[in-house]
């Protein structure tokens, strides 16, 4: 019997213990529908930190995916329906050496040529893009969470038609409203 006890005690802890520690999930309210992911907050701790600011100021609500590329990804987070690019906050220490792959259904952060130049975007791989990893002596694209459950809605904004607008091209030719971003409480 004390060991049946025991047993359900260490099953009960090691059960709380993955509550509380375990990764945030937040909910992407677009136009399309609904997008969760977890985000992995121990393994990207500095752009998970990066995203939520944003998302806890509400950043997001009412931008829109501007870049869609099928068999590639899906980038939103700088821009408004009219194509204005947003203000943001300094940019984020390149995490792409925390081992995780940009593969189909991760989330991972926008950047320029210049390693630690990520701010607010971020776009969703819609295939494995090798590509997009580091390698050494080489940042990557730094990965942070993945999709749990809405790759439909992904999939379904990748199929969209797009077209060039002023000088940005495979723009939506409809837009692709991100309505609200937030966290899931547990």
């Amino acid at each position: 019997m004390r060991k049946l006890f025991f047993a359900l005690s260490t099953l009960c802890l090691v059960g709380l213990a993955s509550v509380t520690q375990a990764d945030t999930l937040v909910r992407m309210e677009t136009n399309k529908g609904t997008i969760e992911i977890q985000l992995y907050d121990e393994r990207s701790p500095l752009t998970v930190a990066n995203f939520l600011a944003y998302i806890d100021a509400g950043y997001y609500d009412g931008l829109i995916f501007h870049r869609v590329i099928p068999g590639f990804m899906i980038q939103g987070g700088g821009f408004n329906e009219q194509m204005q690019q947003k203000e943001t906050n300094a940019a984020v220490q390149n995490e792409s050496e925390n081992g995780i792959a940009n593969q189909r259904g991760t989330i991972a952060m926008a950047r320029t040529n210049a390693p630690h130049s990520a701010t607010s975007q971020f776009f969703i791989n819609t295939a494995n893009n090798p590509n997009l990893n580091g390698a050494p002596g080489r940042f990557g694209y730094a990965v942070f969470g993945e999709v749990v459950k809405g790759m439909d809605v992904v999939d379904q904004i990748e199929r969209v038609s797009t077209q060039r607008k002023g000088m940005h091209q495979n723009v939506p030719s409809d837009n692709i409203v991100i309505e609200r971003v937030t966290r899931v409480t547990p």
